[in-house]
């Protein structure tokens, strides 16, 4: 039986009205002892891009916009908010954030075709998006998962962005953090791939669970012939084995011979992908990163239909810790049994601005009865952690 859909948030009785008064960018980029390898490219540091919006009623709240790649990325997106969303949003009343996500998404979908900003644009709209449910949940003394309609604070979690090299080491560190759950970065080397597999497999045994993400390296036809060696690890699940842009036929074929369930959406954007890709029926776990695209606004339609299918839910995130706490807040409400990724990699941009993963019990997260996400960046400090890193 399929699980009941979830509701919108009841906000009606909630003060949801923004007058914006600010919207500012705040880049940080913190010096990563262990790059991040992924099989299109490595992060040699970890940036952030903190968006800080305030009201006319002097309410803030806080968002983040995904910008790991290109090099470049956070810097430009910060541009993109100082010189088209500012413009756009500041000096104008709406009736709550889905009011605010509709007017900047309609506003710049001609800017998007001329441009072919798409990514970089819905990115830009998410990160806002999320800064200001998080004063609209800040405002009403709430947490956002209660503003959105959750009763559960407790999160499960899983270890990701689990390099190729000595991935043993990193299980065995984050295992003995209270992690039960890990996943491995593939499609480098199928003789390296395996051998990690197996060692990790080996070392925690059958129960715990064990996922693989393919970060879009293979074609059809090499995931096909991988599905079996891949087949006795017993994954949780087999993470973009595919590139995102490959048809929903090539990932139903993919489904025929695969003995785990595949997942897919960090990169799929717009209602309309999503859509296609749940009705396809090939996913089993499918992965909005709403610091990516669509924000709350934009995403919570698609978490409905991605529950209502009786498929698994969990959040995609690697970056700091207001769009991390923000995925964590989003899934507390959502509910089901989805996890929310956390990144096995030092950065003190995520560990300063997400106190919860200072306390792992279980494989969960507690989420504290603070109004909104819970955080109140300190720019100083991130700016003095990320000196000290260089």
């Amino acid at each position: 039986m399929l699980p009941a859909p979830l509701p919108h948030p009841d906000t009606s009785a909630l003060p949801l009205g923004i007058a914006l008064h600010s919207l500012r960018a705040y880049v940080f980029r913190c010096p990563s002892p262990v790059p991040v390898r992924t099989s299109f490219g490595i992060m040699r540091d970890r940036p952030a891009l903190l968006v800080r919006a305030e009201t006319s009623d002097g309410a803030i709240g806080w968002g983040e916009v995904w910008c790991n790649f290109p090099a470049c990325g956070a810097e430009h997106r910060a541009r993109l908010l100082d010189t088209v969303f500012a413009p756009l949003l500041l000096n104008q009343s709406f009736d709550s954030p889905q009011h605010a996500y509709a007017h900047a998404t309609a506003r710049t979908e001609v800017l998007a075709l001329q441009a072919g900003e798409f990514g970089p644009l819905a990115q830009v709209i998410a990160g806002v998006d999320l800064a200001l449910w998080d004063l609209c949940a800040r405002r009403a003394d709430l947490p956002l998962y209660r503003l959105l309609g959750g009763s559960k604070n407790t999160v499960p979690v899983y270890a990701s962005g689990i390099n190729p090299d000595a991935p043993l080491n990193v299980v065995q560190r984050m295992h003995a953090a209270g992690y039960r759950a890990f996943k491995l970065k593939i499609g480098f080397d199928d003789a390296q791939d395996l051998a990690n597999l197996h060692a990790v497999r080996e070392w925690l045994g059958p129960d715990l669970d064990v996922m693989a993400d393919v970060n879009q390296a293979w074609s059809l036809d090499k995931a096909q012939s991988m599905l079996p060696q891949l087949a006795r690890f017993g994954l949780a699940w087999l993470e973009e084995p595919l590139r995102a842009d490959s048809s929903m036929a090539a990932w139903q074929q993919l489904k025929v011979g695969a003995s785990m369930p595949l997942a897919a959406g960090e990169n799929m954007l717009g209602r309309q992908a999503f859509a296609q890709g749940i009705a396809s029926g090939a996913f089993g776990v499918v992965q909005p990163d709403i610091a990516k695209w669509g924000g709350i606004s934009g995403a919570w339609q698609v978490i409905q239909n991605i529950r209502a299918q009786g498929l698994r839910y969990c959040p995609h995130f690697l970056g700091a810790g207001i769009g991390l706490m923000a995925s964590a807040h989003v899934l507390a409400a959502a509910g089901g049994d989805g996890l929310l990724e956390v990144d096995a990699n030092d950065n003190a941009l995520r560990s300063l601005l997400a106190p919860p993963l200072a306390q792992v019990r279980d494989s969960c997260i507690t989420l504290e009865a603070l109004p909104g996400i819970g955080v109140e960046p300190d720019l100083e400090a991130l700016a003095s952690a990320c000196a000290r890193a260089n």
